[in-house]
């Protein structure tokens, strides 16, 4: 066989693989062209062709990779813009001041196993997305924290901070809302703790925390729909 003819049956090969491995079928894509590949190709070319089988094959793997972390990226970016528009418009916040917030609710959600968008809920009822909001008890920032209960917390973040610093206040408020989940043995009562509300057996702020968080799903449910 020609250099010609194996070059070309080498870079038609490789394109039947990547064709198999986008479809999933890498190992049956790998068998094929191994058969094929020892019935025609000649010895002193199986080096040389294996070399460049090898080299068309990783850069299609890579244009597969790229591909998939745009369509990612894209399912992510919508799912944050129609989160962020949901939120302006309910609660009357500017959309350049809610994605901040969104985008370090999901970061502190990663780093803690807990659900961002119950984060976010917990700051809507909380705070109404208001990072300079103080109760009468003392409670501080987007998620209410008081000082004096969680101090230890907020001396773990490196550099500590206050919590009228919006990214302070959602790490600690996270921090605070996991350990009262773990404590309580469940959401609904995780929640009631930590509003402070155990002695309401209705569960009252732990409905309204978890039907807001029901709407702020279907806001970023339909934006996943649309990045897709």
């Amino acid at each position: 066989m020609s250099i010609a003819l194996t070059t070309k049956f080498f870079r038609e090969s490789a394109s039947v693989l990547v064709h198999f491995a986008h479809g999933g079928l890498l190992v049956t894509g790998m068998l094929v062209m191994v058969l094929l590949f020892t019935h025609v190709s000649g010895a002193e070319d199986r080096q040389e062709g294996w070399r460049q089988i090898g080299g068309w094959i990783g850069a299609g793997r890579a244009e597969q990779a790229a591909s998939s972390d745009d369509q990612e990226r894209a399912v992510m970016d919508g799912e944050i813009r129609t989160t962020v528009d949901y939120l302006s418009r309910k609660y009357r916040v500017a959309g350049t001041a809610v994605e901040p917030l969104v985008v370090a609710a999901r970061t502190a959600g990663e780093r803690l196993r807990l659900d961002p968008m119950l984060i976010l809920a917990v700051m809507a009822i909380e705070s109404g997305f208001n990072p300079i909001a103080e109760s009468p008890m003392g409670a501080q920032g987007l998620m209410q924290v008081i000082p004096r209960f969680h101090r230890d917390k907020l001396e773990a973040l490196s550099g500590g901070g206050s919590l009228l610093d919006p990214a302070v206040n959602i790490q600690v408020g996270a921090m605070v809302l996991k350990e009262s989940i773990r404590r309580a043995g469940s959401l609904e009562a995780g929640l009631q703790q930590y509003a402070g509300a155990v002695s309401d057996e209705e569960g009252l702020y732990a409905a309204k925390v978890l039907a807001e968080r029901q709407r702020i799903e279907a806001a970023a449910r339909r934006g996943r729909q649309t990045g897709a």
